[in-house]
């Protein structure tokens, strides 16, 4: 028998018993469209997972910061902070070189922070100013609402958050409320256009300071405040984060700022103190705080172990994301098992049919033995027969799943949210391609090895005892 005689062999023989291939078939598709739509809601539970983390932040950004192990040089053992080998490890430019050159980073963002005031005109506002690398803003993604983003040759240019022109009051009103209150409220001040100045006096312009500039807690003798003339760039996207609430500055500037604001307080009586040096005592200090970029988000861990090595700590939402991956998956065990239950009696419902089709084609098996059909030619024509069931049941079993994933998401998918609300689409049940292509191949290979023993089976008919069957 020729491969094409096998063939129209299998399909006249399952047209034949149209009734019970259709309900073996049947049983096929539930088996498949149970697995695939289970599996599917695990899938769509960790892309929403994925979707909720992003709107938390990037996924491929670690922060970094001085709150790992190390050894203390004096034998004390283990303590909060480096690397074990006897002093404390610092993020100054030196370790920023080093994390920049380990395999997968993508870039490297330092950050110094002080806290200022910002006036324009008649309004203050308290605000925390964020010096960095300017360079790398857009590689952290750093998207604006308004405006562009600062330029290394910008002086003393900066761009804030979201709600930063909403946190401007008057201070010579008692009741003046300051803060986004939401809706379509609009900030006291255009921050874009109006006169912005920055000071390091936290107590200038307010009430019991005498007006803008008085005095200091009642002392007659209070130190003029020195205001620099500063120029906002742009307004940054919301991010739903600290970006939202920062002011940023070339990192570069914000420490001639400081510095100057510093010898400005020495030269008036002062001790400096008003403008905080981001570096403290020096730039042993290090950086508060260093974000990484990473390229890939499956390296996230991997550099994060090698930052941790070095003695730091770090922190990023690959963390978070890791245990909820394992949530699900052990969510996708469970409903694939489940589903796989369906597809194990299909499995038992094709071994049922073959076996049932063996009695039935007893006499036919004979004569075909007796003709010198080869056994190897009897086998194959089962086979085939109990692979055609599982293949048609998976693929009609896979769009039976698409259109039941439809439903789900058309009438379910608000309840896709699991910790936080999902921005744009949700969706409760996801069927990638793989999953769709892997179900089919797999109720095939169910079919294939359901059809074995009734194949074998019918191998070991004896021939002449096959022809007297009436």
């Amino acid at each position: 028998m020729n491969p094409f005689d096998i063939f129209y062999m299998g399909l006249r023989n399952l047209w034949r018993r149209k009734v019970r291939t259709f309900l073996t078939v049947l049983g096929v598709v539930i088996g498949t469209a149970s697995i695939v739509v289970m599996v599917s809601i695990g899938i769509g539970m960790d892309e929403n997972f994925k979707q909720q983390l992003e709107q938390m932040g990037s996924l491929n950004i670690i922060e970094v910061n001085n709150y790992g192990d190390w050894y203390d040089d004096m034998g004390g053992g283990m303590v909060v902070g480096g690397t074990g080998q006897g002093k404390k490890p610092v993020l100054d430019d030196k370790t920023v070189t080093l994390i920049s050159k380990i395999k997968g980073v993508e870039g490297v963002l330092p950050m110094l922070s002080t806290y200022v005031k910002l006036v324009s005109n008649k309004y203050v506002s308290y605000a925390r100013i964020i010096g960095t690398e300017v360079d790398m803003l857009e590689k952290f993604d750093f998207r604006m609402d308004e405006g562009r983003l600062i330029r290394r040759e910008d002086v003393n240019a900066i761009i804030v958050g979201k709600y930063v022109p909403y946190d401007f009051y008057n201070p010579k009103v008692r009741s003046d409320y300051y803060g986004y209150r939401g809706g379509d409220e609009k900030p006291p001040i255009d921050i874009m256009n109006d006169r912005l100045e920055l000071t390091f006096d936290m107590d200038y312009g307010e009430r019991n300071q005498g007006g803008l500039g008085g005095g200091d807690n009642g002392q007659q003798n209070k130190r003029p405040s020195k205001l620099y003339k500063i120029n906002c760039m742009g307004i940054i996207e919301e991010s739903q984060d600290e970006k939202d609430y920062s002011i940023y500055m070339d990192i570069t500037q914000l420490k001639k700022l400081v510095q100057d604001n510093n010898r400005h307080e020495r030269n008036t009586g002062g001790s400096g103190s008003m403008g905080r040096d981001p570096h403290g005592s020096g730039q042993d200090q290090g950086y508060e705080e260093v974000k990484v970029r990473v390229a890939d988000i499956d390296r996230v861990e991997e550099v994060q172990d090698k930052i941790k090595e070095m003695g730091f700590g770090t922190y990023s939402l690959a963390d978070l994301r890791k245990s909820m991956q394992e949530y699900s998956r052990k969510i996708q065990t469970v409903l694939g098992s489940i589903g796989g239950i369906s597809l194990f009696v299909a499995f038992l419902g094709i071994t049922n049919t073959m076996v049932m089709s063996i009695y039935e084609r007893t006499r036919e098996i004979g004569v075909m033995k007796v003709l010198g059909c080869e056994l190897g030619d009897i086998r194959g024509m089962f086979l085939f027969e109990a692979a055609i069931i599982g293949m048609l049941g998976g693929i009609l079993g896979v769009g039976l799943s698409y259109g039941v994933s439809f439903i789900l998401n058309r009438f379910a998918g608000g309840g896709a949210e699991t910790f936080m609300p999902v921005s744009g689409e949700s969706r409760i049940s996801v069927i990638p391609p793989w999953l769709a292509i892997a179900s089919i191949i797999f109720a095939t290979i169910i079919g294939l090895m359901s059809g074995l023993y009734p194949a074998r089976r019918a191998m070991k008919l004896s021939a002449l005892d096959a022809i007297r069957t009436e």
